[in-house]
């Protein structure tokens, strides 16, 4: 939301904000709705439904959330991320809980006498007290002495209710009322996740509570928080499940079974490197790199071994690059070849974007492939995000240039356009991306601002064919790499950033919204090998 950009008042704030809005304020607020862009072609027969559609690969696909039409009434505000601070004790954070609700005392100089007793903040500002309902008041306390975690938060805010219905959106509101949190946004954030509820049928809490999680943090931008780095720690962890398997696993009986570091040991853990697809080229430069720290440190502890192993892994991996963005929108070119997923890929990145309080357009410039248009019509309308395409075999440079016009005078602040899921060995395709690369800088300065290339990694190796040629049609800025849950080649990864040296921004860990995860190199390798 920039939605909950407010949320920072938690952490030192000393004023109680906000008051809980009446049942009556609440249903007259609608939740608003913008006509969609023109020039979109619409198939009648491609309506959204509760199970979402196939992918090119066949599967069913549930991972649509979310399907309000994006608001028309308020011009976007983006998230503007803080800079890294230090970790406070948990003691001393939750006194931002304490105070915003009225349950803390405020600090006293230090020249105050020791034996003077502070009043409660909510005595001095009865306010913050004032006018509470019944079940209102227990809530309040419960909050007020937690730990300062959004996951402790969802722990009250959920506690004695089973389903969906009027006593979680009453608990919602008054969450989002007491963080200040404006009532229209919080009214369009239960929309929202209401209609996603309903067209996925999920009616009890254990069926929704991680995507409620996971909303809230983009919302409140509190992704970063510690509890769900370590969500996605696990997550990640269960993902890499089988390359685990391969590496790992066979990484320890080497160790078991070996006295030295001597050259037989190298040789055979080179080869379990490239049996997880690691590569030849990366194996041996990873190798290079960590046999003079082994030698260095001088020890035969198994542990230790792979610790160092772990830290040479975890430095491979470079940071993605902030987009230089000289006036809106952010123009964010969609490239890879069919069946890597990526129409699921810009689903789930606009879903990230639209939580965080941006307005997305999605422009359809895949304008070949049977039904592409379609079904990201279908996907766009169900995360809330504007849509652009024209008629079936126009030409995807027209779609791209266009779209970014309607961009510009519609207020969008992200754009992303789609393309041909190009098999690289097509020239005429190739040569048709380079085109749009042209056409949208002419359009826009800096145009397109990133580049992004989707990857299979269950294709292994041959996704490095497909970044080098990718690579030379238009410039690559990062990687998103798929279904990292169901392959033993997981090593790819290791391969893409050592030869290539492009960031990896997100990994794909499953079908659903929020298995679209932020990649770290670091907790990659804790989840080999923690």
């Amino acid at each position: 939301m920039g939605f909950f950009s407010r949320i920072k008042k938690l952490w030192g704030s000393s004023e109680p904000q906000g008051k809980a809005i009446s049942e009556t304020e609440a249903s007259d607020l609608q939740a608003p709705s913008s006509p969609g862009p023109e020039n979109v072609l619409v198939a009648e027969d491609q309506q959204p439904g509760p199970k979402g559609t196939l992918e090119a690969s066949g599967r069913e696909d549930r991972l649509l959330h979310g399907n309000a039409e994006p608001a028309a009434a308020s011009q976007p505000r983006l998230v503007q991320s803080a800079p890294p601070v230090a970790k406070e004790p948990a003691a001393e954070k939750s006194g931002g809980w304490r105070r915003l609700f009225g349950l803390d005392t405020p600090k006293k100089e230090d020249s105050a006498p020791a034996t003077q007793q502070p009043e409660l903040l909510f005595q001095e500002k009865p306010s913050a007290r004032a006018g509470l309902e019944p079940w209102q008041e227990p809530l309040v306390q419960a909050l007020g002495e937690a730990e300062p975690r959004l996951s402790v938060w969802m722990t009250h805010i959920l506690d004695g209710v089973d389903r969906r219905g009027e006593l979680l959106w009453n608990r919602l509101r008054f969450l989002f009322s007491q963080l200040d949190v404006p009532a229209a946004e919080s009214e369009d954030f239960i929309h929202r996740f209401e209609q996603w509820l309903a067209d996925m049928d999920y009616d009890h809490v254990d069926e929704f509570r991680s995507e409620l999680q996971y909303r809230m943090a983009l919302a409140l931008d509190l992704e970063d928080e510690e509890d769900e780095r370590n969500r996605l720690l696990l997550k990640l962890s269960a993902g890499l499940g089988k390359t685990r398997e391969q590496l790992t696993m066979r990484i320890d009986q080497l160790l078991a079974m070996t006295g030295s570091y001597d050259d037989e040991f190298w040789e055979e853990l080179e080869e379990i490197l490239l049996v997880a697809d690691v590569g030849v080229k990366a194996s041996q430069e990873l190798l290079k790199r960590l046999k003079p720290k082994v030698r260095k440190a001088g020890s035969r502890d198994a542990a230790e071994f792979k610790t160092l192993l772990k830290e040479e892994l975890a430095a491979v991996f470079v940071e993605p690059k902030a987009p230089r963005v000289p006036q809106p929108p952010e123009v964010v070119l969609m490239v890879g070849v069919n069946g890597a997923g990526k129409t699921t890929t810009i689903a789930k990145l606009a879903h990230r974007a639209q939580m965080q309080g941006r307005k997305v357009l999605v422009a359809a410039g895949d304008t070949f492939r049977a039904a592409a248009i379609e079904q990201l019509q279908v996907w766009s309308k169900r995360v809330g995000a504007g849509f652009y395409a024209k008629p079936h075999g126009s030409d995807p440079a027209a779609v791209a240039f266009e779209a970014v016009d309607h961009a510009m005078q519609e207020g969008y602040d992200l754009l992303f356009v789609d393309t041909a899921g190009r098999l690289q060995t097509k020239h005429n395709l190739m040569e048709e991306l380079k085109k749009i690369n042209r056409v949208l800088g002419k359009k826009l300065d800096g145009a397109p601002h990133r580049t992004i290339l989707i990857l299979d990694a269950t294709t292994g190796q041959n996704a490095l064919s497909q970044v080098k040629l990718f690579s030379q049609a238009s410039p690559v800025d990062e990687i998103i790499l798929t279904k990292l849950d169901g392959t033993a080649k997981g090593g790819v990864i290791v391969a893409i950033a050592l030869e290539y040296g492009l960031p990896i921004s997100f990994v794909g860990l499953g079908e659903k919204m929020e298995d679209l995860r932020p990649f770290s190199g670091q907790e990659f390798a804790s989840a080999l090998f923690d």
